[in-house]
């Protein structure tokens, strides 16, 4: 029997994953000499592969496809129906290019990570003497920023609301019960509020608008030459908001990291140049689970390391096993940040860590928000790290069979007092 196979491709695997979350491919992967598994999900033939070859492999449109490859279920509380990660070829690249330009553009990406540097600074004194979860704390501040930074006219009250149900969309999308029914109710809330915000700003005429981020969505044309619906816009204006909202989850990772490992608290304080800073915000990236894996259907009958592939099979990138793989990482279980600064080492890093996906983010399926992502992780570091601030005895283990996973309830910390605004930092 080939080393792939071993997992038998008719037994379906997905209670397995719905069991085990994290370690479920990882566990499979350690079976097999060729980087792939072959099993069955939701009762479909599924392959998973890892490595940048594989990676690599999976971007290649000619290979995988996203249309319909999501399950109804993430589309109704993660992605949403209609959003660019449905889509492929022309029309995928035509969409994908509303998010390049608004998330990647360095002026945009550092103007939201001074505005989340600001926030996270009024939060801190407004809760002195508190105490306070981080990770629900951190859901707050960055949809208050990235609110402000969009233009979208939302009071305060709102906007918390809004924290709550982009949280409540990730965390329910790949959970049965009801987390999965709160993750559903969350987005339907958001899709109408969000409809009812791109009608009212389509009453601004377009030659008229201040080029605010809800500006142009709202007036963003699809290959076709049409405006996005309402509904679709609103989905979309979501995909910028909710992954935003999602850094919580890494926020209170940092928090994590810094707790077990306070070394790195001074060396972030004293980063000038905000070297350590974006190389801490890259390990958190790595060490940390976040997306267990990604997946698409093959375009075509592949052929896959002497094995063939089906048309129409769910092909998966291990994601989070890329990111531990010893192969790749030296010491891949140690939380190392020098591993993105030190030179002379025979690969570079960024080519094969894939936390939220791989391929190119410009042309193909991969994530645009990486930039934002490290960009305010990188400030939030620096700021938890001269933030004062005492860690209550709490159990901090971080269930791998849960996804998404946090440490412990979120990470709760007693607020004494902050430093000031950091010097120098990335996003400063």
């Amino acid at each position: 029997m080939s080393p792939s196979r071993n997992v038998a491709p008719w037994t379906d695997s997905t209670l397995g994953l719905l069991a085990q979350g994290y370690a479920w491919l990882p566990d499979r992967m350690r079976h097999s000499l060729d980087g792939s598994v072959r099993c069955r999900l939701l009762g479909r033939p599924a392959v998973a592969l890892r490595g940048p070859e594989a990676a690599a492999f999976f971007y290649d449109e000619k290979h995988v496809v996203r249309t319909g490859a999501l399950p109804g279920p993430v589309l109704d509380t993660l992605f949403g129906r209609g959003a660019v990660h449905t889509l492929d070829g022309e029309a995928h690249r035509v969409r994908k290019a509303l998010f390049v330009a608004l998330l990647t553009e360095d002026a945009g990406v550092a103007a939201l990570g001074r505005t989340v540097g600001r926030r996270w600074r009024e939060a801190m004194a407004a809760r002195r003497g508190q105490h306070v979860v981080l990770f629900e704390e951190a859901a707050r501040v960055l949809a208050l920023a990235v609110r402000d930074w969009a233009g979208v006219p939302l009071s305060d009250e709102a906007t918390a609301g809004l924290a709550r149900d982009c949280t409540a969309m990730v965390d329910g999308f790949a959970a049965p019960g009801p987390r999965h029914l709160r993750a559903r109710r969350a987005r339907r809330r958001q899709e109408r509020a969000f409809a009812d915000l791109v009608t009212e700003a389509r009453r601004t005429p377009e030659a008229d608008t201040g080029g605010s981020v809800l500006q142009t969505v709202a007036w963003h044309r699809d290959r076709d030459g049409a405006l996005l619906s309402p509904a679709t816009a609103a989905v979309e204006m979501l995909n910028i908001i909710r992954p935003t909202v999602a850094i919580a989850w890494f926020a209170a990772f940092a928090a994590h990291a810094l707790h077990r490992w306070p070394a790195h608290r001074d060396l972030l304080r004293a980063d000038a140049s905000g070297a350590h800073a974006e190389a801490f915000a890259h390990e958190v990236r790595r060490f940390y689970p976040f997306a267990p894996f990604v997946g698409g259907l093959a375009a075509q009958d592949l052929t896959w390391r002497g094995e063939g592939i089906p048309r129409d099979t769910l092909v998966l990138l291990d994601l989070y096993g890329q990111n531990h793989d010893p192969v790749l990482w030296e010491h891949p279980y140690r939380f190392d940040p020098h591993r993105f600064t030190s030179p002379g080492r025979p690969r570079n890093p960024l080519d094969v860590l894939v936390p939220q996906g791989g391929g190119d983010a410009s042309r193909g399926h991969r994530c645009p928000g990486e930039d934002i992502t490290v960009t305010v992780l990188a400030v939030l570091a620096t700021e938890l790290a001269r933030l004062d601030y005492d860690v209550p005895e709490q159990d901090l283990a971080i269930p791998l069979c849960r996804v998404p996973t946090l440490p412990g309830n979120g990470v709760e910390l007693r607020v004494r007092g902050h430093g000031g605004p950091p010097a120098g930092r990335r996003g400063a």
